[in-house]
């Protein structure tokens, strides 16, 4: 099933981030729906193409990280649910505890 799949647990949370793409002058302001310690499901206005590389900021601690759309967007309430992956392991980038896995 997916969730065996799933290789990280899954936390709600939602907090702002800062997306920083190149090649574009402004940053894109959004908010966390759920994190994990290899990447996030984000809402943001407007959706990114899967395969998009960016920066994706925590404001709360200044850290940067490099992430990847992992699959096109799906429209929500909210806006666009964008779910991306780090390209390098970040456990401590969002700043919080994850409990341990069950499987």
């Amino acid at each position: 099933t997916a969730e065996e799949r799933r290789r990280a647990q899954r936390v709600l949370l939602r907090m702002p981030v800062i997306v920083h793409i190149t090649g574009k002058t402004n940053p894109i302001h959004g908010f966390t729906h759920t994190v994990s310690a290899t990447g996030a499901m984000i809402i943001l206005a407007e959706g990114l193409a899967a395969g998009t590389k960016f920066t994706l900021e925590n404001p709360k601690t200044q850290q940067r990280v490099e992430v990847n759309v992992v699959r096109p967007a799906q429209l929500s309430q909210g806006g666009s649910l964008v779910p991306v992956e780090f390209l390098s392991p970040a456990p401590q980038f969002w700043n919080i505890f994850f409990p341990p896995n069950v499987n």
